[in-house]
């Protein structure tokens, strides 16, 4: 379902923009459709409130908790049904973020990913995007929504952005505390300065090389390190948001002095964080992360070098929920096969 069908079917009802936004913010916040300080019969034309029970009901139905896995930091792991039956992963995070998946599956092929192995299956919708959101809120709060989950937003532009507004103002996210996370894609570019909610970018970088980053992301757009960190500082500066660069640190692969170099050559001087994330082992691929020790080691020596950098763990580590590992095993304990992509657009066409 996307957002703006779900406002078109509540305008057909007779709601007008102060009514669509009040079921929108509530159900987008996870909280009852009767609180507020207006009653319902009262506020909403007739034919809304008659609906409301159906709607409320396929809106709860978009994305429900199948397991809940939590790690020893304070983190979780979901696995999330959808509607049709397909599994997303969203992760409850330390200091109330939550971590969002916009496509089951993924087409850039991430050689380190678990949920690029299985390509891209389909577009995970806008308000799917905000059903996440609103199920992670009956859990605890959540203040924060990164979009860093299963997928590339920006091969799924016009659902993310949809969400990504609906957030930004009903939803009741602060723009900065919405971050679009991102191989590089022209058209993310273009479209991210253009929304009324412009969000926090976060670049995933994993080298200064653009043959290893070839190699690392397969089939991300041919963007050299030079040329992405050129787009970032322009994105930064013009939003008056820090860019933020993602680095998965591999262990012998990306960890080297010549890669220090290379973020300090980039990055000195930038309006810019580098987030280093210890790899999160996953059994069948062949990487490895590195030691704590050398992880910590890496993020001090770019930091004295005036670098800003923060060493991250990836949330949930412990619990092998990361990267697609919880769809995979799920799929793998059921037996149960992916649809294609091909197949759900032909029953979408066939719906009436």
């Amino acid at each position: 379902m996307r957002i703006h069908t779900l406002r078109q079917r509540l305008r057909d009802l007779g709601a007008k923009p102060i009514h669509e936004q009040r079921v929108l913010r509530l159900w987008s916040q996870a909280l009852p459709q009767d609180s507020g300080r207006r009653h319902l019969q009262d506020f909403l034309p007739q034919e809304v409130r008659a609906a409301l029970p159906d709607i409320v009901a396929e809106l709860e139905g978009l994305a429900r908790l199948r397991s809940q896995h939590p790690g020893d930091d304070g983190s979780a792991r979901l696995l999330v049904e959808l509607a049709d039956g397909q599994m997303a992963e969203s992760v409850l995070l330390p200091r109330d973020g939550l971590c969002v998946s916009t496509q089951i599956g993924c087409a850039v092929g991430c050689v380190f990913c678990m949920t690029g192995k299985e390509g891209l299956l389909r577009q995970i919708d806008s308000a799917e995007i905000v059903a996440q959101v609103a199920l992670a809120r009956t859990l605890r709060p959540v203040k924060k929504v990164v979009f860093m989950g299963m997928g590339e937003p920006s091969h799924n532009l016009d659902n993310v952005l949809e969400a990504i507004d609906l957030l930004g103002t009903v939803g009741n996210i602060g723009h900065k505390s919405l971050v679009f996370s991102t191989v590089g894609d022209p058209r993310a570019f273009e479209r991210l300065p253009l929304g009324r909610v412009k969000p926090a970018l976060a670049l995933s970088l994993h080298s200064t090389k653009a043959d290893v980053r070839a190699q690392l992301l397969p089939r991300a757009p041919r963007i050299s390190p030079e040329e992405l960190v050129e787009e970032g500082e322009r994105y930064a500066r013009a939003t008056g948001y820090p860019m933020q660069y993602q680095w998965t640190l591999l262990d012998g692969i990306n960890d080297t002095e010549e890669e220090l170099d290379g973020i300090v050559r980039l990055l000195k001087g930038k309006y810019a964080l580098m987030n280093m994330i210890p790899y999160n082992d996953v059994p069948e691929l062949p990487f490895r992360r590195p030691s704590w020790e050398k992880a910590a080691a890496i993020a001090r020596t770019l930091h004295q070098r005036g670098i800003l950098t923060k060493l991250r763990n990836s949330a949930g580590q412990d619990v092998d929920g990361g990267c697609g590992q919880l769809r995979a095993r799920h799929a793998g304990a059921t037996g149960r096969k992916v649809v294609p992509i091909r197949a759900e657009a032909q029953r979408e066409q066939s719906r009436p």
